[in-house]
């Protein structure tokens, strides 16, 4: 019997995370409730939740800032609950690496659904051989720094990599030899949330190609797999 999924609400507003938390335990989650950054962090000292529904708009601490420091150390699955009818902070957030956001107000039947979306799609992706957790990676006759996000060749020259490029790099980079479909890569990247932002994952292999590939015309690295994705062959040294 798989256990039973745990989500932890963060908002500021006590009536929002009350019938939110209280919504979600009827249809069987275990919910944390948290008003603020810092009380999300003692949650996750006593174990990591399945994924955080986190509010932008909070006080001191915004949900922006909670985000950009949850993915130093988590792969956390983040669904962002948003006011702003713009989209910027969607975007932002989706950049951050959220897998889904929200428009306040909502119908917690939706929020379940995205909810229960993003679950599906993180369970699906394939198992990491090695989760890259060190500073250098070597492939072929790159060398790339993840601290730095910097990306040097044998000849020492540095060559700039845009986000969406590097986290579809790290993305190959940690599944090596395996074929991911795009809607893998895509969720690997970004999240689906960001699909309507976002260039085809076709146009950002292409990108990447031109970058690291010695013909991109003829890649030797990123495999194409008809009516089955991309894999990247080439041996992977972490360090």
């Amino acid at each position: 019997m798989l256990p039973t999924p745990h989500i932890a609400v963060v908002d500021d507003h006590r009536d929002i995370r009350d019938l939110v938390g209280k919504y979600l335990t009827h249809q069987g989650y275990r919910v944390s409730v948290a008003e603020s950054g810092e009380a999300l962090r003692r949650i996750l000292e006593k174990g990591a939740p399945d994924l955080v529904v986190l509010d932008i708009m909070m006080p001191g601490e915004d949900g922006l800032t909670v985000c950009r420091q949850l993915r130093t150390t988590t792969e956390l699955p983040v669904i962002f609950l948003t006011a702003m009818a713009d989209g910027t902070d969607r975007i932002v957030g989706l950049e951050l690496g959220a897998d889904d956001y929200i428009t306040k107000p909502f119908n917690p039947r939706e929020l379940l659904a995205r909810i229960r979306a993003v679950l599906r799609r993180v369970n699906s992706l394939p198992p990491q051989r090695s989760r890259i957790k060190a500073k250098t990676i070597r492939f072929d006759v790159w060398e790339l720094d993840t601290g730095r996000r910097e990306l040097v060749g044998r000849d020492g020259i540095s060559v700039p990599l845009s986000t969406a490029e590097f986290r579809l790099l790290s993305a190959f980079l940690e599944h090596p030899g395996l074929v991911l479909s795009r809607d893998q890569l895509l969720d690997l990247t970004a999240g689906r949330a960001a699909e309507s932002f976002d260039r085809s994952i076709d146009n950002q292999v292409s990108r990447l190609r031109k970058k690291i590939e010695s013909d991109p015309k003829n890649p030797s690295l990123i495999k194409t797999h008809w009516g089955g994705g991309y894999s990247f062959v080439a041996e992977v040294e972490v360090h």
